[in-house]
């Protein structure tokens, strides 16, 4: 199942448990308005209301924290390339390439948000425009072994590039 269908069916779980509970909360005719009066609630309706409180949880957690996947970068003429999608991030955020070869990463920017539209390599002293519907390439040579940061110019949205 992808993720909007996901999405989707935990907003409208949502929007039917906050309805339900709402009209359990409507005040009786024997009650005044500066009253408060207990509502005993059904245990299926606590338990939905929990569930889907814990689904959501861990939607945010796989959201944020989700180990994205390392993509491995293609030899072309002898310089390292691959294409990272620009789209509420990047996509793929991870890169794998091998150190003392030249790396050419193609950025396509979709995305018109302000944040997205300059990506940063400080390992290489690298900040670059990216236009939009258009390919921008960097390319840098890393040196060494290990792990060299991109981050967008406000630092919200990271990848890496991983040298081995």
């Amino acid at each position: 199942m992808n993720q909007r269908k996901i999405l989707g069916r935990l907003v409208g779980l949502s929007l039917l448990l906050s309805a339900a509970s709402a009209s359990a909360q409507m005040p009786t005719e024997h009650s005044t308005p500066n009253e408060f009066q207990h509502i005993e609630q059904p245990i299926a309706v606590k338990a939905g209301v929990a569930i889907a409180g814990l689904a959501l949880i861990g939607l945010e957690l796989w959201w944020f924290l989700g180990k994205p996947k390392a993509q491995q970068s293609t030899i072309k003429q002898g310089i390292q390339t691959l294409t990272i999608e620009v789209d509420g991030g990047y996509e793929p955020s991870q890169v794998v390439v091998k150190a003392g070869q030249p790396v050419q990463l193609n950025f396509f920017r979709k995305d018109p948000s302000s944040c997205l539209e300059k990506v940063l390599f400080p390992d290489f002293h690298i900040a670059a425009n990216l236009a939009m519907n258009r390919v921008t390439a960097i390319e840098f040579t890393p040196e060494k072994p290990g792990e060299y940061p991109f981050t967008c110019g406000m630092n919200m949205f990271r990848g890496v590039v991983k040298a081995e």
